[in-house]
Formats: C-alpha cells, sequence, structure tokens
C-alpha cells in the first residue's frame, strides 16, 4: 500500500511512472510509487535505431520501466524501457490498477468506520496482504464471506463493513468452461425428454455457484457452459451437470455422452 511502500525501488523492480521532461539523451520520469525521479537514457528507450525519441516516448505518458541502478547518496536512478517485455508490461499495469483499487476501497472503509486510513490498514490491510494480498482479500470476502477474514485476525465488525464495501464496488471475474453433449432418443416425446434433462440439471445447482447456459450446436449436440469464479468450480459444475444430463435421458430410455471441449 501506498503508506507502506519502501522509499527506493530496487533493481530489477517494474514500476509505472509519468513522462516528465523527454530531450535529445533521453527523458526524466516520475515514478508514481515512490514519489522519486529517475533518467530514462536514449539507449535504454529502443533496441531499434532511434531518428526522434518522440516517436517513442512524450511527455506526459504513462510507462512501465525497469529499474537498472539505483543510488541513494547521490538520489540517481537508472531506468530502462526496452528491457521491459511486452508480458511483464500487461502484469504491471494490472498490479497496479488492482492496488490503486484496493487503496480506495480501503480509504472508503476508513471513512465508514471512523478510523484512520493507517488503522484500517493494521488491522485488516496487512492481515489481508500477507494471506491473499490486498486487492485478492476484497476479491476473497466477496465468494467467501466475512470469514475470509476473521479467520486471519480481522475483527468482525471491521470485516462486516468490509464485505458491505466490498460487494458494492467489486465484481469478481468470471470463469467460462464449457462443453458438449450428445444426446439421441427413439422414444415418443423426444424433444421432451432432451428439454426436461436440462431443466432438471439446471435445478439441481445452486444458483449462487455457477451460471449455466444450454444451446444446441446442432442436433444431436448441445453445449453446456458453465461461469464459475475459479476453474476448479467451474470444472466441478461443468462434469457434474453433463453427467446429470445424460443420466435423466438414459434414465428415459434414451443415449448420452459428454465431451469436455478445450
Amino acid at each position: 500500500m501506498a503508506f507502506k511502500k519502501q522509499e527506493w525501488p530496487e533493481v530489477g523492480d517494474l514500476v509505472i511512472a509519468t513522462v516528465l521532461d523527454v530531450t535529445d539523451f533521453g527523458a526524466y520520469a516520475k515514478l508514481d510509487e515512490y514519489d522519486k525521479r529517475g533518467l530514462l537514457h536514449i539507449s535504454e528507450v529502443s533496441s531499434s535505431w532511434i531518428r526522434n525519441i518522440r516517436d517513442f516516448i512524450r511527455e506526459g505518458q504513462k510507462v512501465v520501466l525497469k529499474v537498472l541502478r539505483v543510488d541513494v547518496e547521490k538520489g540517481h536512478i537508472d531506468l530502462s524501457l526496452r528491457r521491459v517485455t511486452k508480458r511483464e508490461k500487461i502484469e504491471k499495469i494490472m498490479s497496479w490498477k488492482k492496488q490503486r483499487k484496493a487503496e480506495t476501497l480501503l480509504r472508503s472503509v476508513a471513512e465508514k468506520t471512523g478510523l484512520s486510513l493507517e488503522e484500517v490498514y493494521e488491522k485488516a490491510g496487512a492481515p489481508m496482504e500477507k494471506e491473499y494480498g490486498v486487492y485478492e482479500g476484497f476479491e476473497k470476502i466477496v465468494k467467501d464471506g466475512i470469514s475470509a477474514l476473521t479467520k486471519i485476525g480481522v475483527p468482525e465488525e471491521l470485516a462486516t463493513t468490509i464485505a458491505e464495501i466490498a460487494k458494492e464496488r467489486m465484481r469478481v471475474p468470471m470463469i467460462k468452461v464449457k462443453g458438449i453433449v450428445e444426446l439421441r432418443t427413439t422414444k415418443p416425446k423426444g424433444v421432451k425428454i432432451i428439454k426436461d434433462a436440462f431443466l432438471n440439471a439446471k435445478k439441481a445447482e445452486k444458483p449462487r455457484e455457477a451460471k449455466l447456459r444450454f444451446y444446441v450446436v446442432a442436433t444431436p449436440k448441445y453445449c453446456v457452459e458453465v461461469m464459475a469464479e475459479n476453474y476448479k468450480n467451474a470444472e466441478v459444475v461443468l462434469q457434474r451437470v453433463a453427467e446429470n444430463i445424460v443420466s435423466n435421458v438414459v434414465k428415459a430410455g434414451g443415449q448420452g455422452v459428454f465431451r469436455r471441449e478445450k
């Protein structure tokens, strides 16, 4: 968190920076997470030949940079843009956005409880950061309730407030998996048998555990789509629903098989 951040970055760290001034020999950038300035030398801007540095970087731009050298005594930080991979850039931006969101949520908790931000961090943020990560802790409480926090030492009253704010402000991403059930029946009212098989399988599921979607691919193939909060739950529900559908059709005198799609 902002008030727990170490004063200086370490060599090899990825940092979010705002370009302040572009010159012929490079650019000066403010490290947003540290309130420090660093130098991005032109030789570290790109691996390709640079005719005009402003084709690669400009004032006011937010960039992900890698820390090459840190001289605390002189107050110098050397940075690189060309050594940041595309994957590193994406992961750093995602991490930074989560951190900012987590700080905003903790500030909301502080306002609602009347505690200082430091107190909220000490009583809840620090245990969350140690056990899950602060942002991930907010996700966890949305999924599992206040027990996700009380079991790591967060006071129940504070955990309740955090849960209320998390449920109001957070949207937990869903994982989607799917498979194909192939169903056949020569019995009278075969269409109804298959339709009932899907309806009964859906009714057997807990609505909060996952979201289900069924659709025809091309008779006799039907797609079963499951959306859940993680792959493990999604896979378990998919397997259970598909087996339920096939079982219902087989019990009615038909045939059915399930195939998991990648």
